[in-house]
């Protein structure tokens, strides 16, 4: 059952601005974007000049990319756990403190093409430290309503800069060389810093202890290898970052291939996708209005294809420029849809691990394209690698025939927040376990079939929850009595267990106790499993307790 009074995507674009801590955090995030994209330019224009290798040319994207594929699910498990405008802060003062030392190393002439690398490496890990924390803080500063708006207007900042600042920055790097480019974004930082200082986020009040890191990073896993729409999603963002990379990651050997090429002209065509992504940005209202999720994702599939074999196969610079526009509109139109989907079909508890294990697949989709597509181009040529990557993406939209993209989560995913500790009689330590707990039903022979089919969603909804060797059991003398049987590693677990029921989740256990046809509701048995038994063992016994 779905709550037809479930948010759906708002009306008005402009919707977050209302909110001033998202516009304070949204103008300060422009100015470093601006620097990022600053930076970018100077990296990929410098590698050239470096070294001839299409290979190291084509890892300067991989080397931003890749940590955020390694590192991302951390940063996820960490931004659910702490405090999230701490983690921010701590990643912004990382990034400022490494493109500082990277513009001084590049202004005493020592940068190498590893070392160079190296840098971009440091600073993609301090752009993974702060992705999930920042996608997932969207929920923080807007109503749910607006969380698309929301999205959208995040890819309409970077690619508003993304407009503007390759330009700048080849303007910059062919004036004062590529420091100055490093210099800029070094500096760039500091708005963000002290938006992020002066923003005070509503924290909830933590009911249970808070998760530690490696149990936290099993957590994200399971729910989201439990939830078919989020792998639907995670697997075409995936494709898509692999094929769609091959434009961003070569487009330096596309600028340095027509004789006028140089730094201003690889801005200027980087500039052009910003353009073309601006203007996907400002129609996504209307196309999210007129089409579903899955046609969305197959027009910004084949648009992409269509840039990419334009761009492998001709050699015109205005043909160029204007390839470069739908590919910038399929960026945002595919990669805001998908960020957007992976948020609404997440509760709180875990949607920074969600949207982390979301950029891990893309990032490193993005990281393996920009590896292949440049070992293809210096193997087999530039036309042939970006011509090869647009068949890729026309693979990718004919995929959907089997892996349709899920439309907007409309189940209220907010907690329901209905569970009580219950008081125990025997003396329990948070990590004690494991825990073993029964619910007993009494059905109807007729309402078996509801009942199975209720048990089947519950079943799933224990699971993703952190529930193991999940059981139904039906007892063999008196039939319509049913028993539900799970594990839970600890105390503390069973506690966030119940916390992290939604109130989706309660339309189960709703439906469920309205078939039982005993006095009260179910009945619940909490137990803790002993592996050895002995006089010496003998423990009090422990109650049971109705829910």
């Amino acid at each position: 059952m779905t709550d037809p009074t479930a948010p759906r995507p708002s009306p008005s674009a402009l919707a977050p601005f209302r909110h001033r801590d998202f516009r304070l955090l949204w103008g300060a995030t422009l100015v470093s974007n601006f620097g990022g994209l600053v930076q970018a330019v100077g990296a990929a224009w410098l590698m050239t000049q470096l070294t001839d290798s299409a290979t190291l040319i084509a890892l300067v994207q991989a080397s931003n990319t890749l940590p955020i594929m390694l590192l991302a699910l951390g940063s996820g498990a960490l931004a659910d756990i702490f405090d999230r405008k701490t983690i921010l802060m701590f990643a912004q003062i990382f990034m400022a403190a490494v493109s500082l030392a990277l513009a001084v190393v590049a202004w005493q002439g020592w940068l190498t093409p590893w070392l160079l690398l190296g840098f971009t490496f440091l600073i993609g890990a301090g752009q993974a430290l702060y992705n999930p924390p920042w996608q997932a803080s969207m929920g923080d500063l807007v109503p749910r309503a607006d969380l698309p708006a929301a999205v959208t207007l995040n890819s309409v900042g970077f690619n508003l800069m993304r407009s503007v600042g390759p330009a700048a920055g080849g303007f910059i790097v062919a004036a004062f060389g590529a420091a100055a480019a490093f210099a800029v974004n070094a500096a760039s930082y500091a708005p963000l810093l002290g938006a992020l200082f002066r923003w005070r986020p509503e924290i909830a009040p933590r009911t249970a202890p808070p998760e530690a890191f490696l149990p936290a990073v099993g957590a994200g896993l399971r729910y989201v290898f439990l939830s078919p729409n989020l792998l639907k999603v995670i697997g075409r963002g995936a494709l898509f970052g692999f094929a769609a990379v091959s434009v961003l990651a070569l487009l330096p050997l596309v600028a340095k291939s027509h004789p006028e090429g140089g730094s201003m002209l690889f801005g200027g065509l980087l500039g052009c996708y910003g353009i073309g992504a601006i203007f996907g940005a400002a129609l996504n209202p209307r196309i999210r209005a007129r089409f579903d999720n899955e046609n969305i994702v197959r027009m910004a599939f084949a648009g992409f294809a269509l840039s990419a074999v334009v761009l492998g196969q001709t050699q015109s610079v205005a043909l160029h420029a204007l390839a470069l526009l739908p590919a910038g509109a399929s960026w945002v139109l595919a990669l805001s849809l998908f960020n957007v989907t992976v948020q609404l079909s997440t509760p709180r508890w875990v949607v920074a691990r969600a949207l982390a294990l979301y950029q891990t697949a893309t990032f490193g989709g993005m990281a393996a394209g920009s590896w292949v597509w440049g070992g293809v181009a210096g193997a087999r040529g530039l036309g042939d690698a970006l011509t090869g990557a647009g068949l890729v993406l026309l693979a990718g939209a004919v995929i959907g025939v089997w892996f349709k993209a899920p439309e907007f989560g409309t189940a209220d995913l907010d907690p329901v927040n209905r569970f009580r500790e219950p008081a125990l009689r025997l003396d329990l330590r948070g990590r004690s376990g494991p825990i073993m707990v029964m619910v007993d039903y009494r059905i109807d022979q007729a309402d078996v079939p509801e009942f199975l089919r209720l048990m089947r969603r519950r079943r799933a909804i224990r699971r993703r929850d952190g529930a193991r060797n999940w059981a139904l059991l039906r007892d063999l003398e008196h039939p319509d009595l049913w028993s539900e049987s799970y594990h839970i590693a600890t105390w503390d677990e069973y506690v966030r267990h119940n916390l992290r029921r939604t109130k989706s989740d309660a339309e189960v256990t709703v439906a469920l106790r309205a078939l039982h046809r005993g006095e009260g509701d179910p009945l619940v048995h909490r137990m803790i499993e002993r592996h050895s038994v002995g006089p010496e063992d003998d423990l009090p016994l422990i109650g049971k307790m109705e829910v």
